[in-house]
């Protein structure tokens, strides 16, 4: 997938996110470009403009040997570092930073981008401070999962309904586990929509569904058994089954397939 726009956007706000749950006063990063080169592109309290449009190469520097191990790595001061190889030393003095840590953007086993962050001393960056940038690192990786659906979908254009069912599903299983209530609030906005391109009846009742029986009405419309759907939610089958009764009785349905059939009369589903 391309880089665009709002894929940039969600590097720059995970890098205010980094910044707050770090201290660290510098963040910067961006995404690959053909396949080997990282350009970055996003900037977070620098005092210059040295690492601006820097491209980087996989296994030169931190960000390239991050690129190429595909998992983080931090060095204590850089210009002396003896793990690291020295190609960007030039910017990287330019704007004064000595301790570094870098973690991939990791989407489908594929590195898409690197999130830096930085001190302007030298001293150990403790395992704190990496595991809060590996974490704004799984928010970005959330946000490309999205929209890396969405692109297909819309490149698709005429997709059958089985695959737009499998990929609401998996966009209703992946909302409950996204931290930023914004981007939570667009993907599960996207489903609606997905829902609502589903030729539902405006004449249907609007029964009222709970959340979590949507995400199980949407696992039983792709074909997932209570066992797989129970997975993907990450619950036990049992309380899949309260959530699918629950819907049922609702719905007023005797049948699984009945009350798919229903929840997409009423708009819930595609």
């Amino acid at each position: 997938m391309t880089a665009d726009a709002s894929d940039a956007v969600e590097v720059r706000n995970a890098l205010l996110r980094l910044r707050r749950a770090t201290g660290l006063p510098v963040a910067f990063g961006g995404l690959l470009e053909a396949g080997r080169h990282m350009r970055i592109s996003e900037l977070s309290g620098t005092a210059t403009h040295a690492l601006r449009s820097l491209v980087v190469t996989s296994g030169t520097g931190l960000g390239g040997k991050t690129v190429a191990l595909s998992r983080p790595c931090v060095v204590t001061d850089y210009s002396a570092s003896r793990q690291i190889s020295h190609e960007y030393d030039a910017p990287v003095a330019a704007e004064g930073l000595r301790s570094v840590l870098a973690v991939p953007v990791v989407v489908r086993h594929r590195v898409r981008g690197v999130l830096y962050g930085a001190l302007r001393t030298a001293q150990p960056l403790g395992g704190r401070m990496l595991d809060a940038a590996v974490e704004a690192a799984r928010d970005v990786e959330r946000a490309l999962v999205v929209r890396d659906e969405a692109r297909t979908l819309a490149a698709g254009g005429g997709a059958g309904w089985e695959q737009v069912r499998e990929a609401h599903a998996a966009l209703r299983a992946l909302a409950p586990r996204i931290a930023d209530p914004g981007l939570r609030a667009e993907l599960l906005g996207a489903c609606a929509l997905l829902a609502a391109d589903s030729g539902a009846s405006g004449d249907a009742p609007r029964v009222r569904l709970a959340p979590r029986e949507v995400d199980v009405l949407a696992c039983v419309a792709a074909g997932a058994t209570n066992a797989v759907a129970a997975e993907r939610l990450g619950v036990t089958a049992e309380t899949v089954k309260g959530y699918l009764r629950s819907a049922m009785r609702k719905l007023r349905a005797r049948t699984r397939g009945e009350a798919v059939v229903a929840a997409r009369r009423a708009g819930w589903l595609p």
